[in-house]
């Protein structure tokens, strides 16, 4: 949304009211602007005042408007040129000594000035960087509320600022320790978490305390394929909205990796708030939400991925105000099989009573369970698994195979507005996932056998065609079904394998 700030001035007394639904941070900038305009060397002007923000029916927040109320009340003073219509879209906080601060949410106005036909952006130095991410408009920097007035007065020039494309191509884990290289043993582990980046399939990881899933998941990043532009702008939109984006910002050219508390509220996950902001789940938009101890999380803050988890956007009611946030995440899991961790380990005796384990396991409901495609079992890691000296394969070599495996759904979907094959629909299930013959049969008696749902079944055949994409196979085989059923074993109905 584009706020008009329109200023009049009338002979009277001298008054300086602002209209248009302001908070208390947009009302508070009258004195930050008064005194700005002053200590910058202009007159403020002795008169009556006023200030209108349209459309005067939806709230202002923030403090971005004060450099144009600014120029708004000295080119109604005629220090400006006025100018019908300003092509520029301004924003930025105001210091009492004129300076220009830095605000939150600038690629959003910079991406409403490309979509309403401005030239460009005059923002804060600080945030140009962030602007700059837009294509096809000006971004012009400024430090001081006098510069920003010779500007518009003619007496000078600003040059546009511009980023260099390259930042979107660097990968910002080139100097990350964390490599799969460092992981012992857990081949099959490495596997599941491959098919997983591959096809971007949501991950359950369930061992004993210690066997490596926390050390796996936080290296899942480093096999992902890099982000498209879009995919970049997307995940900075979100940052920039909470103000998270700047000289270190962490997922340029990347793909974000979250780790939330299991003491997160709801909100705190799916977003909201007396103003409502985005939540973890959109912070880690087109990139990693990674829960460990899952079934610490609070029931309601785990039922609330159901939904995000299959639409990938999520709408926030707060106060009549009503936002939805994008939320496409990778979900990455990680629980023990009992409250101890033992149930099942042969090297140490579980200590947990049969109650115990059944309430334990009952804090992931079967419908969240069903929502994930890849359950894989992390037992314990053996000596000679430790101290071998055998080579693990790295990041970089597992990567080259996702990316790959990506290129072949790239031109699958390029006609369906889909980059993976863990977001395909019921119709292209039937036009992507053809089954050999014999995967047919193996895909029918499973069915049987194991009480699979028929989201489980799409499931099975979502991560088939991913693992028949590693192979480079066209038609999803028999040994790819059988693959696809070993990682959704814990989703029967009679509870999870451990």
């Amino acid at each position: 949304m584009v706020v008009e700030v329109e200023v009049d001035i009338s002979f009277g007394l001298p008054v300086f009211n602002m209209v248009g639904l302001a908070e208390t941070a947009v009302r508070e900038s009258k004195e930050r602007v008064r005194t700005a305009i002053h200590n910058s060397g202009y007159t403020f002007p002795m008169d009556r005042v006023v200030i209108n923000l349209a459309p005067a029916d939806i709230k202002k927040e923030g403090t971005g408007l004060d450099l144009p109320v600014a120029l708004g009340i000295l080119a109604a003073s005629g220090l400006i040129p006025k100018q019908t219509p300003l092509p520029w879209l301004i924003l930025g906080e105001l210091s009492l000594d004129g300076r220009v601060k830095p605000v939150k949410a600038v690629l959003p106005y910079a991406l409403a000035a490309r979509e309403n036909g401005f030239k460009g952006v005059i923002v804060p130095k600080e945030n140009a960087d962030e602007a700059a991410m837009v294509t096809d408009i000006d971004v012009l920097p400024v430090s001081h509320l006098a510069q920003a007035v010779d500007f518009f007065s003619g007496f000078l020039q600003i040059a546009p600022h511009r980023v260099d494309p390259g930042m979107f191509a660097r990968r910002p884990d080139a100097a990350n320790p964390k490599d799969f290289a460092d992981v012992r043993g857990q081949a099959h582990v490495k596997r599941a978490l491959e098919i997983a980046a591959a096809g971007s399939h949501h991950v359950l990881m369930t061992g004993p305390p210690g066997s490596g899933k926390s050390m796996l998941a936080q290296r899942i990043s480093t096999i992902l394929p890099l982000p498209t532009f879009g995919e970049s702008l997307e995940i900075a939109r979100i940052y920039s909205v909470m103000g998270l984006v700047g000289k270190n910002f962490p997922v340029l050219g990347g793909r974000p990796f979250r780790a939330p508390h299991h003491t997160i509220s709801d909100a705190g996950m799916a977003g909201g708030g007396p103003r409502p902001v985005p939540g973890e789940i959109s912070l880690a938009h087109h990139g990693v939400l990674f829960l460990d101890e899952l079934p610490e999380f609070k029931r309601n803050v785990l039922e609330v991925l159901r939904q995000p988890m299959e639409e990938g956007q999520v709408t926030i009611v707060r106060g009549g105000v009503k936002a939805t946030y994008p939320c496409r995440f990778m979900l990455v899991a990680a629980m023990n099989p009992c409250p101890c961790g033992n149930f099942g380990n042969p090297l140490q005796e579980c200590s947990c009573a049969g109650p115990q384990i059944l309430r334990y396991r009952s804090k992931i409901s079967g419908p969240l369970l069903d929502r994930i495609d890849i359950q894989i079992q992390v037992p314990q890691v053996s000596y000679d698994e430790m101290a071998g000296e055998s080579p693990s394969e790295s990041s970089a070599t597992i990567r080259a195979r996702v990316d790959a495996a990506r290129a072949i759904q790239n031109q699958r979907f390029k006609r369906s507005g889909l980059i993976c094959n863990a977001r395909m629909g019921p119709r292209l299930l039937k036009r992507f996932c053809i089954l050999e013959t014999d995967a047919q049969s193996v895909l029918h008696q499973a069915m049987d056998t194991l009480g699979f749902s028929a989201r489980t079944f799409n499931s099975i055949l979502k991560v088939a065609r991913t693992i028949a994409d590693l192979a480079c196979e066209k038609q999803i085989g028999r040994q790819h079904i059988l693959e696809a059923i070993q990682y959704k074993s814990c989703g029967r109905r009679d509870g999870p394998a451990f």
